[in-house]
């Protein structure tokens, strides 16, 4: 799986490949990653990339030459090293894209990767968006002052799922919004000590009865989805993955309705 990054911050993601658990993903060469200077593809003594808009209005827009440039040699060194990528999909960060969640983390996890643009300023000229993005990914209805925090948060979301990244191969499983398990938001989770600030951990976590134990992590997890993501509960109700015992507990502590009524 390999990714390219064009960005005119590449130091940025320096910290994020040296740090954490999920440098191993690209130590060991799961996760590929290449990062691109666009102002190496930019003409002139400054390295240009950005110019007034048409039209009037603040700030600045993305040049489409040095961004197509940039492009075409990534799609050059893609096709020497493995021909089978070079055709890789175009992401550009963006408010138009869809909301990345799960399920598209772990539709990346499983490809073979993409070449991600980072936007900076007003965002690209149109016609090299219209020409060769293919897909627009948002992180949520919020302004970033670039396309690099969200690059970052896409390739740590997909690093982690790969396998030998994470100490437990199974923990992602149990992950909030894994759509393989229900979509739900995950339990609370207590460690030591026992008592902090007069509060101790629950007793049924105590207890050593595993059934018990399964049982409230399950409760837990409804009642929070319930409170804070009731949207998430509607989806794993169509998605027929709430039992009759999960319906009972919705109703008779959540005051959830099943909406057959």
């Amino acid at each position: 799986m390999r990714f390219d990054v064009i960005t005119l911050f590449p130091e940025l993601f320096a910290p994020f490949l040296t740090s954490g658990i999920n440098r191993r993903a690209f130590e060991t060469g799961a996760v590929e990653l290449k990062l691109w200077q666009l102002r190496d593809f930019a003409d002139g003594t400054y390295r240009r990339v950005d110019d007034r808009p048409f039209g009037g209005g603040p700030g600045m827009v993305m040049l489409a030459e040095p961004l197509e440039k940039c492009l075409l040699a990534i799609r050059q060194d893609r096709a020497a090293s493995n021909a089978q990528v070079s055709q890789a999909p175009v992401v550009l960060f963006s408010p138009i894209g869809k909301a990345l969640n799960h399920a598209a983390v772990e539709t990346w996890s499983q490809s073979e990767g993409a070449i991600l643009i980072c936007g900076r300023y007003e965002g690209l000229d149109q016609r090299f968006i219209d020409a060769h993005v293919d897909v627009q990914i948002s992180l949520g209805d919020f302004v970033l002052s670039g396309g690099e925090i969200a690059a970052i948060a896409l390739l740590d979301a997909v690093a982690r799922l790969q396998p030998g990244v994470l100490n437990d191969e199974g923990s992602h499983q149990m992950d909030s919004f894994n759509p393989a398990l229900d979509g739900l938001l995950d339990c609370g989770h207590y460690t030591r000590p026992e008592t902090w600030n007069h509060e101790t951990v629950p007793a049924v976590l105590m207890s050593g009865h595993h059934a018990d134990i399964a049982k409230w992590r399950r409760q837990q997890s409804l009642e929070l989805t319930q409170k804070h993501r009731p949207d998430l509960i509607e989806s794993a109700r169509a998605m027929g993955k709430l039992s009759a015992k999960d319906e009972y507990f919705l109703i008779h502590f959540c005051g959830s309705s099943t909406g057959n009524s």
